[in-house]
């Protein structure tokens, strides 16, 4: 069709900032730069060459890995065991190294994922060049390149319109403005606004770091680290943490240099070993690596998750809105009967209801929309013709918008009048009274979509142009059920996940869909236009109502700020502009990959095949990842806290440190490095919730105080037992503390699988090769003399395990009740 613009957009207009343009380019030329004009923009570096980055670059992830506040105190004291000796000492070291290794190794993983889903997910504008539209990349842009614009696009630079045919764009992202803005040629459209309606061009004015979407682009698409509760509680431990570890190394470093005064190069070796299990290195490892690795796991599974925590973030979420075009059906539609409506319901018109007619207004009318729709899509395809067919002339169009709720186009008819012939929803252009509603509501509850199409005489810039409007026909659409819909939504149900369906559809039409899917509640849907506008009222439906139709954008944010309020952690899925202003304030968007620029730009996940059946998916790798850290933090924390202890009952007695850094060592990494590796990557169902620091440290405390204070016991008994010596008392003290920490482990385990107990077997099988293989027994200087301490040794680390049982009990069961 030809646009309404065309004649002004070759007069051309001059843009806001001359000195930002370039000779030689008139703005809006239908031609569009030539091939060689884009060359020399180039060549001067007017491009927008601004890189969106999925994800921290090398420099940044080897920075973070290595150069960390525990990083610094345990290269520290590698750097004094490397002076003072002997090596085996100094072991912590190597698997310091070791760790931060696998975790640079996994986030260089995670990063070419991202950077690969990124390039796949990027949107790809439409430019005039040479006569011809080309797609090319966002980078890709020149100064006055002509861009065009269509329903759902993203605005990538700054510009002016040259073009415009009902192009409302919203730029609520940008003002706070939630009403578009009707655009007409020589508005400025800036970066980071997106088009709800109609279609246009535009000519970029500012691109590369001038304009706004560089800032925004970029901010969209980051692999970033943004605050979350397990980080922030993760933060708040380690800063307490290190509240506690310096006044206790000061006071280990006093004592045992005290004690040891004919030895000072022992003194330093125990206060070494008494400082680095204070420090919990491998925490914060962990938790990079559990996200990197399910940030993997997800894009294999063709998901780009745009912000890392949103995966722990979809592990929280107890409500799931869905929108059902594009979500639980597919994007494509099919016209299956054109039904004239009965002469009476109708009063007498001038243009006979013939078929014939109707199919020919219906073509005419697809015809003129720039950018369809999927309901407008099936209309082209089943009626659609030749450009001009029948000498229907367009004279002006209004394109389909979520807000009106219906699309027009002003005809010169064939018989020489003009009219203005709208399709749009029935109970919206039609009174509540009219009779044929009532075929609508028929239709509607079978699971159907149905479209009104009538005439008017009243012109489309009208203030109510279906005010005189003439009821002709009713289009029926079949809508495609996605096959994976039906068993995603019993996933949610039986995760307790609860599933609201909220759509611009007719009520009863999207009940229909969703009964048929089994969505429990769908058998009550809501008409969004009857809900009450006030705050409590409005949560008060939204918390007990499972479908919702006939939903403005508004009313979609609304609905999810109104359960927000209700304490209910709430994802938002979409693929539609209509679907901008909820996703962006949703606990987490979802957005389908094939949807519109807009959505993807405010997403923190973006599905990229658009199979709704991956969202299980991502559900279950946030709850395997948030569950595992919850569950090894504990372990981490019980040796901090028995290390402080041990630190302070060693100052308080005056006595020497129990262990060499090379006990320290063993006891770590089989009692909680190697364990919590492979327990922070097994499968995980439970559902994250609030208050992760409370519960970590509910066991990590008495727990670490239950294990420092039998160690010390039965160290302090083996030196009363002065027929042995000093290798021997700390020989008894390290199989002691192996014991309970096992039994830690063991609680932290539940509930065992078969690989679970080959893994505690496994370890405790590696601690007695230590002690009885003579080799690695004068490795780690362990030598257990006699039968009284170790036996006495064993006895108290069983009493200490009945202890952990108790309070473990008492952990779990207030854990259940909070």
């Amino acid at each position: 069709m030809t646009h309404p613009a065309e004649e002004t957009a070759d007069a051309g207009r001059g843009p806001a900032n001359p000195g930002a343009r370039s000779p030689g380019a008139g703005p809006g030329r239908r031609s569009g730069l030539s091939a060689a004009e884009v060359a020399e923009r180039v060549a001067r570096g007017q491009v927008n060459d601004v890189p969106v980055r999925s994800s921290r670059s090398v420099g940044e992830i080897v920075r973070a890995n290595v150069f960390t506040r525990f990083n610094a105190i345990i290269g520290v004291m590698f750097g004094i065991i490397l002076v003072v000796g002997p090596i085996q000492d100094g072991l912590f070291g190597l698997v310091i190294v070791a760790n931060t290794g696998i975790g640079i190794i996994q986030e260089l993983r995670a990063k070419r994922t991202l950077d690969g889903l990124a390039l796949i997910g990027e949107a790809r504008p439409q430019v005039r060049r040479d006569g011809s539209v080309q797609q090319i990349a966002v980078a890709s842009i020149v100064l006055d390149d002509t861009v065009l614009l269509g329903t759902g696009d993203k605005v990538v630079v700054d510009g002016l319109v040259t073009e415009a045919d009902g192009l409302e764009i919203d730029e609520s992202l940008l003002t706070g403005e939630p009403d578009p803005v009707l655009k007409h040629p020589g508005a400025v459209v800036m970066s980071g606004s997106f088009v709800v309606a109609g279609a246009g061009a535009f000519t970029a004015t500012k691109v590369g770091r001038q304009a706004y979407a560089a800032q925004l682009a970029e901010e969209a698409t980051r692999f970033t680290l943004v605050r979350s509760e397990l980080r922030s509680g993760i933060d708040s431990i380690l800063r307490f943490i290190t509240y506690l570890l310096v006044p206790a190394a000061i006071g280990l470093i006093v004592s045992q240099l005290a004690v040891e005064r004919h030895d000072w190069r022992e003194a330093v070796r125990r206060m070494v070993a008494g400082i680095v299990p204070m420090v919990p290195e491998g925490l914060v490892l962990l938790t990079s690596v559990a996200f990197a690795i399910g940030v993997v796991r997800l894009g294999q599974k063709k998901c780009l998750v745009q912000e890392l925590p949103a995966i722990e973030g979809l592990a929280r979420v107890d409500t799931v809105c869905l929108d059902k075009t594009g979500t639980l059906t597919e994007g494509g539609m099919d016209v299956v009967e054109l039904r004239p409506l009965a002469p009476a319901a109708q009063p007498a018109r001038p243009v006979p209801a013939e078929p014939a007619v109707l199919r020919r207004a219906l073509g005419a009318m697809g015809r003129a929309d720039a950018r369809p729709n999927p309901s407008m899509q099936a209309v082209i395809d089943a009626y659609g013709g030749p450009d001009g067919e029948d000498g229907w002339r367009v004279l002006e169009a209004v394109p389909f918008s979520s807000a009106r709720k219906w699309s027009g186009v002003q005809f010169l008819e064939p018989q020489g009048g003009e009219a203005s012939w709208l399709l749009g929803a029935p109970d919206v252009l039609l009174p509540g009274d009219h009779p044929a509603l009532g075929e609508v509501d028929e239709l509607g509850a079978r699971g159907l979509r149905v479209l009104l199409l009538g005439r008017s005489p009243l012109p489309l810039d009208a203030p109510d142009p279906a005010g005189q409007l003439d009821p002709l026909a009713l289009v029926v659409l079949q809508q495609r059920l996605r096959e994976d819909a039906s068993a995603t939504l019993r996933y949610f149900e039986s995760q307790r996940v609860e599933a609201k369906v909220i759509s611009g559809d007719s009520a009863v039409s999207v009940g229909a869909v969703a009964s048929h899917l089994g969505l429990p509640g769908a058998e009550h849907p809501v008409d969004a236009r009857t809900l009450p506008s006030g705050t409590a009222e409005l949560a008060e439906v939204a918390d007990r109502t499972a479908v919702f139709g006939r939903v403005t954008p508004q009313q979609k944010r609304e609905l999810v700020g109104a359960l927000q309020s209700r304490g209910r952690t709430v994802a938002m899925t979409g693929d539609g502009v209509n679907d901008v202003l909820a996703l962006k304030d949703a606990d987490i968007g979802v957005a389908m990959g094939s949807g519109s620029e807009a959505t993807r730009a405010v997403a923190q996940i973006v599905l990229l095949d658009d199979r709704f059946a991956t969202l299980p998916a991502v559900v279950a790798e946030g709850r395997r990842v948030i569950g595992n850290i919850e569950r090894v933090a504990g372990l981490f924390l019980v040796k901090t806290v028995y290390s402080v202890l041990l630190a302070v009952l060693v100052v308080i007695c005056h006595v020497p440190y129990p262990f060499l850094p090379r006990h320290s060592t063993v006891l770590s990494s089989l009692t909680i490095g190697v364990p919590a590796f492979f327990l922070a990557l097994a499968p995980n169902t439970e559902r994250a919730r609030t208050g992760f620091v409370r519960r970590v440290l509910r066991l990590a405390v008495p727990g670490g105080v239950i294990a420092g204070t039998a160690t010390f016991t039965a160290y302090m008994l083996a030196r009363a037992d002065h027929a042995t010596g000093l290798e021997a008392d700390t020989s008894v003290a390290t199989l002691t503390l192996f014991l309970v920490a096992m039994w830690v482990l063991a609680l932290v385990a539940r509930p065992y699988t078969p690989w679970r107990l080959a893994l505690t077997g496994a370890m405790g099988t590696a601690f007695a090769l230590v002690l009885w293989v003579p080799s690695l027994s004068r490795f780690f200087e362990l030598s257990l003399v006699g039968l009284r301490d170790p036996l006495v040794g064993v006895g108290i680390a069983v009493l200490a395990g009945i202890l952990l049982e108790i309070v473990w009990r008492f952990v779990v069961r207030r854990t259940e009740e909070s």
